[in-house]
């Protein structure tokens, strides 16, 4: 499949790094299984996925964290 955004790369399996920002906070999440455009680096999160992300980011708000860096735990 080619990627969406650059129509030439291909997406394949991988793993890449979100970033979200709500206010003042800011929530890295790296290592999260996605698909990933290999020209680009353009990534495709699944629905799964980007459930399990934003309860991660809404968790960080929800405490009042600044900014939280988190390693994906399969």
């Amino acid at each position: 499949m080619n990627c969406v955004i650059c129509k030439t790369g291909q997406i394949r399996t991988g793993r890449t790094t979100v970033t979200l920002q709500r206010g003042e906070t800011t929530v890295v999440i790296k290592e999260v299984p996605a698909q990933v455009c290999d020209n680009r680096g353009e990534y495709y999160l699944s629905e799964e996925m980007t459930e399990r992300v934003l309860v991660l980011a809404e968790t960080a708000v929800s405490r009042g964290a600044e900014v939280e860096i988190l390693r994906w735990a399969a």
